[in-house]
C-alpha cells in the first residue's frame, strides 16, 4: 500500500525525475506532460499551477541547463559504457566489434534520451536555485527581481 501521510515532504529526487516545482514538488513544470511530443515539449509554465512559484527567475536563466544536460549525458554514457562492459565486454582486436556496437547504442539512446533530458536539465537548474518550502502554501514566492522596461538602455 503506498500511501502518503498529509503534510509529508515529496523527496527531491522523485520531485526533480518527475518534471516537479521545487519550492512546493506537487506542481507540473512544463505544460505538456509528455516529454515526446516534440511540438511544445519544452513549454513551460510561466508560475507554478500549484504554489504560483515563478519558472523563470531572470532572463535567460536557463542557459546554464546546456551545462547540466552535457554532465547528464556523459554520466549516462559512462553508465552505459560500464554496463555494457560488464554484460558483454570489449575487444579491441579486429575481428571484434562489440566498441563500434556500444557507440551506435549510445548514440541512438541519448537521442531516443535527448527530449527528457533537456526538461530533466531545466527541473535539476530550477531546484539549485529554488529549495523546498514547507511553508509553500501559507508564503507567497519571493518575486524575482525584473527589469524595469522604462529604464532599459539608461546608461
Amino acid at each position: 500500500m503506498c500511501a502518503t501521510k498529509l503534510g509529508s515532504r515529496p523527496g527531491y529526487l522523485w520531485s526533480v525525475l518527475s518534471l516537479k516545482c521545487s519550492r512546493c514538488r506537487k506542481g507540473n513544470m512544463f505544460k505538456i506532460k509528455n516529454s515526446y511530443n516534440l511540438k511544445g515539449f519544452m513549454k513551460m509554465n510561466d508560475r507554478c499551477p500549484v504554489c504560483d512559484q515563478p519558472m523563470e527567475i531572470e532572463i535567460g536563466f536557463y542557459y546554464g541547463t546546456g551545462y547540466v544536460s552535457y554532465a547528464l549525458a556523459f554520466v549516462f554514457s559512462i553508465m552505459t559504457f560500464i554496463l555494457w562492459w560488464v554484460s558483454i565486454g570489449f575487444s579491441l582486436s579486429d575481428d571484434d566489434n562489440r566498441l563500434s556496437w556500444w557507440i551506435g547504442f549510445n548514440i541512438f539512446s541519448l537521442i531516443m534520451l535527448q527530449p527528457y533530458l533537456m526538461r530533466l536539465s531545466r527541473s535539476l537548474w530550477l531546484s539549485f536555485f529554488v529549495g523546498y518550502n514547507a511553508g509553500w502554501a501559507l508564503e507567497k514566492p519571493e518575486q524575482p527581481e525584473r527589469i524595469v522596461p522604462g529604464q532599459m538602455n539608461n546608461w
